[in-house]
């Protein structure tokens, strides 16, 4: 089993998209991440984390890795270019559906996010060859 740890501030997202259900907004059944030599495989049980490693951990829940592909970022002060699995997302409601889907408010927030984390780092793929994971609940 493999286990994601989280920021703080994907604990409500990620909780709520732990319901059973089809997917609805505030919800978080994704995550983009570096490659690493093992991820979560379509079908395999996730465990899902904050603040790991540290005293304040927190175990979230159990979900089921529904696929891991390829995603492309390069995002700029204002705007962010993303293709998952070679499809490029052009239209601008596509990436703010994106956005919300990994559990951000909007496409801004994401782009913000990224900016904050990665302040000089525009074009993520070459940084961190990021996967994107998908869960659906545990049923």
């Amino acid at each position: 089993m493999v286990a994601y740890s989280f920021k703080k501030r994907f604990v409500t997202p990620i909780l709520v998209g732990l319901e059973p259900g089809p997917w609805l907004p505030g919800m978080k059944r994704q995550t983009i991440r570096a490659r690493r030599k093992r991820h979560a495989r379509p079908g395999e049980a996730i465990q899902l984390y904050t603040a790991q490693r540290t005293i304040h951990c927190k175990f979230l829940g159990e979900s089921v890795c529904e696929s891991v592909v390829p995603i492309h970022l390069a995002v700029s002060l204002a705007s962010v270019s993303i293709t998952i699995d070679g499809h490029a997302l052009e239209a601008e409601a596509e990436r703010e559906g994106f956005a919300r889907a990994d559990g951000f408010r909007n496409l801004a927030d994401f782009v913000a996010f990224w900016n904050e984390e990665r302040p000089h780092e525009h074009d993520i793929e070459e940084l961190v060859e990021p996967v994107l994971i998908k869960w659906v609940p545990k049923s």
